[in-house]
């Protein structure tokens, strides 16, 4: 099993969603997150003052998958997210040990 955590634009949500769910992978975990990668911020003018932002609004998902469907997984996301701008994310796979369904006690690969 993995989790596919994926740092993408928040506009980029739904499409990422559908692509998800058109290949077969129900259940996301969506959390509203800040950070900044090479492009380290921009400036904004507001009110006619220039300022600083360092940490730029971005979502991250988790998805957990079957090991052998993470591949998809990616292909999916990077297919949905891509703008082909800067900031468009990244994508981290790690292993994921042991996975239980709180409801029913299924474990590992049924709980998925």
């Amino acid at each position: 099993m993995k989790i596919v955590m994926a740092i993408i634009k928040p506009f980029k949500l739904e499409e990422v969603r559908n692509a998800l769910t058109s290949i077969g992978i129900e259940g996301l975990t969506v959390t509203e997150v800040k950070g900044y990668g090479r492009q380290k911020g921009h400036t904004e003018i507001y009110r006619g003052a220039e300022y600083a932002v360092n940490f730029l609004p971005k979502l991250k998902i988790e998805v957990a998958v079957p090991a052998d469907r993470a591949d998809a997984a990616v292909d999916a996301i990077v297919g949905a997210a891509k703008t082909g701008q800067i900031g468009d994310g990244k994508i981290f796979v790690v292993d994921l040990v042991k996975a239980v369904r709180i409801r029913t006690g299924e474990a590992d690969a049924a709980a998925l």
